[in-house]
């Protein structure tokens, strides 16, 4: 089920702020990278950003010589593998992954290394880069979202791990149908807080 979220500035924030939201893919290890999967930028006192998680996810690869696959629909369970066609390389449905709760995505091709990414909403939320032939790209998502404070940053791009030590607000979706994230905080001078995020008015699925 889709779940429909509104961020909502309510925060002293004067340096206009860009509001970094992310997944962690949580088979890879603690230093792996995230992607910026939404940027709210320009987001004044007062002023709220509605968006949605949606349930559903695609995949797409690109291989070594710089093509992009269309996006597939896909979801936890699934196995893709990138494989050499009569016309190129296609990335193709193949079946079940190992693991019902794992989105699985192998190069299957007999040269050359790819790009795995999964997609919310046509945003990139994960990747895996350089995944050799006879190797695997996995991805499994606990139903949170990370939130934070960055300058700086696009959607779509790779956060290093400077950013990502400063984001540690950890927001769980589980059950959620809808809710606002509030972020208050901020400021200036001795006066200043952290800034802080939190879910409110939650409506339970």
């Amino acid at each position: 089920m889709d779940i429909q979220l509104n961020f909502i500035n309510q925060s002293n924030d004067q340096n206009n702020s860009d509001v970094v939201i992310f997944q962690k893919n949580v088979t890879t290890d603690f230093d792996e990278i995230a992607v910026a999967w939404q940027v709210i930028k320009n987001c004044g006192q007062g002023d709220n950003h509605p968006f949605v998680y949606p349930s559903a996810s695609a995949v797409s690869c690109k291989d070594a010589w710089g093509n992009y696959t269309p996006k597939l629909a896909a979801e936890p369970g699934q196995l893709f593998a990138m494989v050499k066609t009569a016309s190129g390389d296609e990335l193709e449905l193949q079946g079940s992954a190992s693991s019902p709760v794992e989105l699985q995505v192998a190069n299957d091709l007999p040269q050359g290394a790819i790009d795995a990414g999964v997609y919310k909403s046509g945003r990139l939320i994960a990747q895996k880069a350089g995944v050799a032939p006879q190797q695997k790209a996995v991805f499994q998502f606990k139903p949170t979202l990370w939130i934070g404070v960055a300058s700086e940053v696009d959607e779509g791009e790779i956060l290093n791990a400077a950013i990502i030590s400063q984001i540690d607000t950890e927001l769980s979706l589980l059950g959620v149908a809808s809710a606002d994230i509030v972020m208050t905080g901020g400021g200036v001078g001795i006066n200043s807080t952290p800034y802080k995020f939190s879910l409110q008015n939650v409506v339970m699925a």
